[in-house]
Order: C-alpha cells, then sequence, then structure tokens
C-alpha cells in the first residue's frame, strides 16, 4: 500500500498532465487518493490514465453513486481505477443531478456497462452514450430508485402469492398499524425472570426474606 507521499505524489502528477481537468486532489485516510473532475471531460481524462505509462490504470474496478439530496447535484459517480502495471489506485469523482446526463465510459472500458446500469438501477443517474441502459437489480415495473434517500423504506409495491388466483401479485403497499405491537427492549432486557425463578421467589417469601440489598 502506498503512503500518504507518494498518493500526493501521484495526484499532483495527474493534475498537472490533465491541467484544468481536474478540480480538487486529496488523499483521504491517509490511504486512498481522491481527484474530483468536471463532469463533460471525464471520458479523455479517463483515457488519459488509462493509456499514459506514468498513471496506466488498465481497470475499472467498480463504478457506483452516492446521494447527497441536499446539494444542488445531489450525485456523485464514483470511479474506481486500479494499476496492476504500477499497482496503485485512484478514486474519481464526478458531480450530477437527476436530469443532467454523465458520458458514458463503455468505449473506455467496456465493462462499464454493467457498473453504469446498476447506477441507474439504485440512483436514476443517467449515462449518456450508454446503449442498454437497463434496470439490473430490480424488478420489471419497479418504481423509483432504492438507494436514493428520499426513497421510502417500504417501497412503493409489495409482492405476495394470491392463493385464488394461484399467482404472484403486485399491488400497493399497506401496513396494518392496528395489529402492530412495538417492544423496543433487547432481548436480554425483556427477560426479567429466567425459568425456576418462580421457586426461588415462593421458598423466600415462605420464609419472610426481604429480596434485595438491605441498608
Amino acid at each position: 500500500m502506498a503512503d500518504a507521499q507518494t498518493l500526493t505524489a501521484l495526484g499532483a502528477a495527474i493534475a498537472e498532465a490533465a491541467g484544468a481537468v481536474v478540480e480538487e486532489v486529496f488523499v483521504e485516510r491517509g490511504a486512498e487518493l481522491v481527484l474530483r473532475v468536471k463532469r463533460d471531460q471525464i471520458v479523455p481524462f479517463m483515457e488519459m490514465l488509462r493509456d499514459d505509462p506514468r498513471f496506466a490504470f488498465e481497470q475499472v474496478m467498480d463504478i457506483c453513486g452516492m446521494d447527497w439530496p441536499e446539494r444542488a447535484e445531489r450525485f456523485e459517480v464514483v470511479y474506481n481505477l486500479l494499476s496492476l502495471a504500477l499497482n496503485h489506485r485512484v478514486r474519481v469523482l464526478v458531480s450530477t443531478d437527476e436530469t443532467t446526463p454523465v458520458p458514458s465510459l463503455i468505449h473506455v472500458w467496456p465493462a462499464a456497462t454493467w457498473y453504469e446500469r446498476e447506477a441507474w438501477d439504485m440512483y436514476g443517474i443517467v449515462f449518456a452514450g450508454q446503449p442498454d441502459l437497463r434496470r439490473l437489480l430490480t424488478d420489471y415495473g419497479f418504481e423509483g430508485h432504492p438507494l436514493r434517500k428520499d426513497f421510502p423504506l417500504t417501497g412503493h409495491v409489495q409482492v405476495r402469492y394470491d392463493e385464488t388466483r394461484k399467482q404472484v401479485v403486485n399491488e400497493p403497499v399497506t401496513l396494518t398499524q392496528d395489529f402492530r405491537s412495538f417492544d423496543f427492549l433487547s432481548p436480554w432486557e425483556a427477560m426479567t425472570t429466567l425459568p425456576g425463578d418462580e421457586k426461588v421467589h415462593q421458598i423466600r417469601s415462605e420464609r419472610g426474606q426481604i429480596e434485595g440489598p438491605q441498608s
């Protein structure tokens, strides 16, 4: 694992090679190099990281999203790259909103298709130039994007097997509150007596012993 000084030097070299495309460079937790770049320049920037022998990031290990609802551009697309030749990693960030597309990286790394589909499915991040932008993890007809922080925890649709119709049906979520009982005690706190304790209490009562510490 590279130390913070080595990562700082690598970040400075990338920023110098990329010019104004890089908006921010920092080392996170002393062990992770992070670059924030301009969204519309992400494709040529990634090609440079892949093809420049000083960097040689041959593989995209992951593309995922993060949701910050309080920001104007609420989504961050996170690219984790690996250089096998030079044994170092980098994380690249770009920001976007619900409607502005991020250029697809399928022509840089064909494997990006799966990751971009997952980010679209989970967050609704749009990737321009991605020819196969379909849902990947959710079911057909799923509404919304489940990893957005404003997505309801119960979802919009519930699935059950209908015995009368002899098939699985999708229907709006219905939660019956009247018959729900909540116990906020932990299993240990809820267990106030153990099996056999009643005999001890009975014997002590018969002997006139007072339980608990005495002053």
